[in-house]
């Protein structure tokens, strides 16, 4: 059993290796050329879905499609057998398809042609099928005839009105009505459930007002069938009594529920009780699904889409009104139909080379794999001696021509199935390089470049680069090569110019192509325009000197203030340069040379400054005075473009001092009609400028003039301009994400503006989920500028998105941001440790909450004295979230402490932890007699009292051994009080007072908190009585066993307790 365990473990070790190191199947380019060269099996490429529900008043048409090289043929088989279409009249199929047509024109019923269908697309290389796809015709039964008596109830009583649809195919759509087609008021009283049944929590008079009829909507004949009404009768008393929830549906305390993967988890409780009740979903032992989970039907009904395995478990439904409540357990289980971890890939193999087709599914239970191929078991299939089947792994070693097949995987368990086709085909292709002919590529010197040659063939052949036709194949240093077959290199040289030739080779041949490459110059301005400062009406020169590759075309163009100059009569422009005549004040501003070939360009700037000629005075007359300019007329909109236009206006009297700016502003009508805002500002040279416009705003402009006195009054509107729209290209900002509420978390932006919109119906899409977990994205699309999430765990971290769209799309995907839900008061501190060090400090030592509940803010101690039931005043010591320890002064030795300790977030402060100080201990408490501070104990009324109270001790015992003494008795107490003083240094005297020489308290006694001793020794007074029984006479007089032997004899039966007693031992010695 070993050796075979051994031996299993050691060829699954060895199948693993092998196929780890499987060669890469072929891919074939999409290229139409070569896939209609190339032979392929069959691929379905359409099919109808698996179960098929048909109108039975159209024609019937059931789907394959499949492609194939040869063109695949197809045939069908009905309910497991082959089915002859050439045989029924009123079946073909559609020419160059699979396609079914039953044709019903000429009569027949669609009944006839129920069943299960399968095709099979079939060439020489390989068969392919489709799913088996169930045919079924939709049935729209009729309501059975049926004689509904009047309904008579008492009011506050529930009440149920069975519905009992006929079946239909699909299943009808149920919805209440009157007779007269008035929809039934629906509340949590009055409700719809699931079954179609309409459900009241308790009946009122006012139901009675109406009859109630239900409907049902058939989905193919879209027609309505209505069952004959209810009439209700409510019997009323004096007063509707109260009643506590009870279940309608489901019956009972539990109940059972299973679903499959992947559908939606429908549960639903309703119930009765006045007033109605209130319906709360839980999930026991956890959170419910809050991204997929859905409340329906008033509460009433609980929906999780997209079950999965997680979602099993225990939920309940708590029904209550203030008279009571009641619940419901369901327990959900999740079963699976299959499902694909790893659905089988077509194949594509070289003579000799290896593969594998995988096929992996899953589900509940876990599902049976199955290997056909071209449609039959592969058990039953010829045998292949380079093929072996390993469960779900098909594994081909040295493939041959002919060993084509089309494969399926069919995985299948309870709940259903999967079916998949994957076909290996073995090519033998010569190489093929499917770049052009005789490429020319050119290439600055000193830049990057690509050499490119696609290739493909079967095995994949070898790819070689050659320089001007001789020399080793070219690899490293400048050159490197890619596995698509390009060749790169890093930094074209002049030397590298040449004819580079690919060569793509296997063990069907060669096939090869030449690049030519040619390195050309880069452009250069050698001598640029540099800034000037003239006087107007000059004439100015701004060089532009260019060194180009001469079999390179040129061109050069000239930007003032980087727009496109307008060269005019007073312009010229030359090779070298541009000329200005004339210079005016409104030619100042940034002058740009642009020269540029198809492979490169290069720029140079300068600015050019206008003077104002100003001339001597001819008289004595002041200066003319200077004043805002007059503002510019004339606006007009040129070059209209998507996202731009052509302003253009004639500017105003400068009235004396030249005009320095222009200043360009807009207004729009749909989000803030009639305000203005600047859109931008220009030199006062120019009185044309290209504005950059935003989608979907409806423009107009005005233009403001600016001189050194100040600005004009605006010109008036140009004519409105509306720009198309798109979708926005920027998300808002400031988003955020903060609870308001422990249980909720509001996300909050910064919205889009009017030329940030870009589209009519600006909407926000926000997104958001739990960080770190494996939960899909909640969304909820809101025009608004907050979203609040309810039902949150309290200070979980979330990941948030706001994207914008509009009806044109959406803005790029966004950012992610974390919030936080909201905070709550925080769990008590884990621990408080209180040390006592001496006696005039404790130290406090504690640990943070285990549930912070949010961002700690600090602590709050208070604490107090007390000694017995004397307490002292509250103290109270605030600590920041960091400080996790305290010293506390002592006022006295002997009163402890009471201390109350809460954390503190935002919200408030949390649960507290309670802790006394211990009491003092012995060896550290100190006696009267030794205390440092015996002056100021003796002061104390505590101490006094103290005192007073051994003297009154001492007293009564002195008292007792006087009475003893005089009586007299069998054992004399002086004769005990020597032997004891023979026995035991400590005793001093026959009073009884055992305190040490050292003056400390006796082993087992411990100081209370009124500041005496108590002594906790086995020498007490009932030690000196029958066993533990032992009282006083009511003279005072002790009962004990020194004067009657018989009573010693009695109590013989307690040995245990006189051994422990030191009477009993004096006793024993006389």
């Amino acid at each position: 059993m070993v050796m075979r365990q051994y031996l299993l473990t050691y060829s699954g070790v060895v199948f693993a290796l092998y196929l780890h190191h499987v060669i890469r199947a072929i891919e074939v380019p999409l290229d139409p050329n070569i896939q209609s060269e190339l032979s392929q099996p069959p691929t379905i490429t359409e099919q109808s879905v698996k179960d098929y529900i048909v109108d039975p008043r159209d024609n019937i048409f059931i789907e394959c499609e499949a492609k194939g090289n040869p063109v695949p043929t197809f045939s069908w088989t009905r309910n497991g057998k082959f089915f002859n279409v050439a045989k029924d009249p009123k079946v073909s199929m559609q020419r160059r398809s699979g396609t079914l047509v039953i044709d019903f024109r000429g009569g027949g019923r669609p009944e006839d042609y129920e069943g299960e269908y399968q095709c099979s697309a079939r060439n020489e290389y390989g068969t392919a099928l489709s799913s088996k796809i169930l045919l079924q015709v939709s049935r729209s039964p009729l309501w059975p005839k049926e004689h509904l008596d009047l309904v008579e109830i008492d009011e506050g009583s529930p009440l149920t009105l069975k519905c009992n649809p006929p079946p239909g195919l699909p299943p009808p759509v149920i919805f209440w009505m009157s007779s007269s087609m008035e929809p039934i008021h629906q509340d949590k009283r009055v409700s719809q459930g699931q079954n179609g049944d309409l459900y009241f929590s308790n009946v009122m008079l006012q139901d009675a007002q109406t009859d109630y009829s239900c409907n049902a909507r058939f989905h193919f004949t879209h027609t309505i069938q209505q069952k004959n009404p209810y009439t209700l009768k409510v019997q009323t008393t004096r007063g509707v009594m109260e009643t506590t929830p009870s279940f309608m549906y489901p019956y009972g305390t539990s109940s059972n529920q299973i679903v499959l993967r992947g559908v939606d988890l429908l549960l639903e409780c309703i119930a009765s009780g006045v007033p109605a009740p209130d319906i709360m979903w839980y999930k026991k032992g956890g959170e419910l699904p809050t991204d997929k989970t859905k409340l329906e039907n008033f509460n009433k009904a609980l929906r999780i889409t997209n079950v999965s395995e997680e979602d099993s478990g225990e939920y309940f439904c708590l029904a209550s009104n203030k008279m009571g409540s009641i619940r419901h357990t369901i327990s959900v289980r999740v079963k699976a139909a299959p499902y694909w971890l790893d659905e089988p890939q077509n194949l594509i193999l070289a003579p000799g080379e290896d593969g594998r087709l995988v096929c992996r599914a899953n589900g509940n239970p876990k599902p049976t794999i199955q290997w056909l191929v071209n449609g039959e078991p592969i058990e039953s299939a010829p045998p292949n001696p380079s093929r072996e089947v390993a469960g779900d792994t098909i594994v081909f070693r040295d493939t041959q021509i002919g060993s084509s097949a089309v494969y399926q995987c069919n995985a299948s368990n309870e709940h259903g199935y999967l079916l998949a086709n994957a076909f290996v085909s073995v090519l033998d292709v010569p190489p093929r390089i499917l770049a052009p002919r005789n490429q020319l590529i050119k290439v600055i010197q000193y830049n990057r470049t690509l050499l490119d040659c696609p290739f493909f063939g079967s095995p994949i052949p070898t790819l070689r680069w050659f320089k001007n036709g001789q020399g080793s194949a070219l690899d490293g240093e400048n050159y490197q090569r890619h596995e698509n077959g390009s060749l790169e290199i890093n930094m074209a040289r002049k030397e590298d110019q040449g004819i580079y030739t690919c060569v793509a080779t296997n063990i069907l041949g060669k096939a090869e192509n030449q690049v030519r490459l040619e390195i050309k110059d880069p452009t250069r301005i050698v001598r640029g325009p540099e800034d000037l400062i003239v006087k107007r009406g000059s004439m100015v020169r701004l060089d532009c000197r260019i060194k180009h590759d001469s079999t390179l075309k040129l061109t050069v163009a000239w930007l003032k203030d980087d727009t496109p100059l307008y060269i005019g009569n007073r312009m010229k422009k030359e090779d070298d340069g541009l000329i200005i005549y004339g210079v005016a004040e409104k030619d100042q501003g940034d002058y740009t040379c642009v020269a540029s070939t198809e492979l490169d360009k290069d720029s140079a700037k300068a600015f050019l400054t206008v003077l104002a000629v100003v001339s001597a005075p001819t008289n004595r007359m002041t200066a003319l005075p200077k004043e805002r300019p007059e503002r510019p007329r004339d606006l007009e909109l040129t070059d209209l473009a998507e996202r731009s236009v052509r302003l253009t206006w004639i500017p105003g009297d400068d009235n004396n001092s030249p005009i320095t700016d222009y200043v360009v502003q807009f207004e729009e009508d749909k989000f803030q009609p009639g305000s203005w805002y600047n859109h931008s500002r220009y030199p006062g040279s120019v009185n044309s400028a290209v504005l950059r416009l935003s989608p979907y705003v409806n423009y107009q402009f005005r233009v403001i003039a600016v001189n050194e006195v100040g600005s004009s009054l605006p010109s008036l509107p140009s004519e409105r301009y509306h720009t198309i729209g798109a979708s926005p290209e920027i998300n808002p900002t400031g988003v955020r994400g903060a609870g308001t509420q422990k249980n909720n978390m509001e996300i909050t932006w910064t919205p889009l503006n009017a030329t940030q919109a870009y589209g009519p119906n600006l909407r926000y899409i926000v997104n958001w989920r739990q960080r770190d977990t494996r939960e899909s994205w909640s969304n909820e699309t809101v025009r608004t500028t907050r979203h609040v999430v309810w039902n949150t765990p309290i200070y979980v971290p979330y990941e948030i998105k706001v994207q914008a769209e509009n009806d044109f799309g959406r803005a790029p995907e966004p950012d992610v941001i974390i919030g936080y839900s909201g905070e709550d008061l925080p769990s008590a501190p884990r621990y408080i440790r209180i040390r006592q060090p001496n006696l005039e400090t404790i130290t406090l030592e504690w640990d943070h909450p285990e549930h912070p509940n949010g961002i700690l803010t600090g602590y709050n101690l208070r604490y107090q004295a007390f000694n017995g039931s004397k307490t002292g005043r509250t103290l109270v010591e605030t600590f920041s979230p960091n400080q996790t320890r305290f010293t506390l002064k002592r006022t006295d030795p002997i009163s402890r402490y009471r201390f109350f300790l809460r954390a503190r977030t935002q919200v408030g402060d949390g649960e507290s932890i309670v802790e006394e100080s211990p009491a003092p201990l012995n060896e550290a408490t100190p006696t009267p007699a030794y205390t440092k501070n015996q002056v100021d104990i003796a002061t104390q009324g505590w101490f006094i009292g103290l005192m007073c109270a051994i003297a009154l001790l001492v007293l009564i015992l002195l008292i007792v051994c006087f009475i003893k003494r005089s009586r007299g008795g069998k054992y004399p107490v002086r004769e005990k009080v020597e032997v004891l003083d023979h026995e035991d240094h400590k005793v001093d005297d026959p009073s009884f007072d055992y305190s040490d020489e050292d003056n400390k308290e006796p082993p087992g006694s411990h100081t209370s908190l009124d500041g005496t001793i108590k002594q906790e020794s086995d020498d007490s007074l009932v030690d000196y009585g029958e066993g533990g029984e032992g009282q006083f006479n009511e003279d005072g007089s002790f009962i004990g066993q020194y004067t009657v032997k018989k009573d010693k004899e009695e109590t013989e039966g307690n040995e245990s307790s006189e051994a422990t007693s030191p009477v009993n031992a004096i006793y024993s010695l006389a």
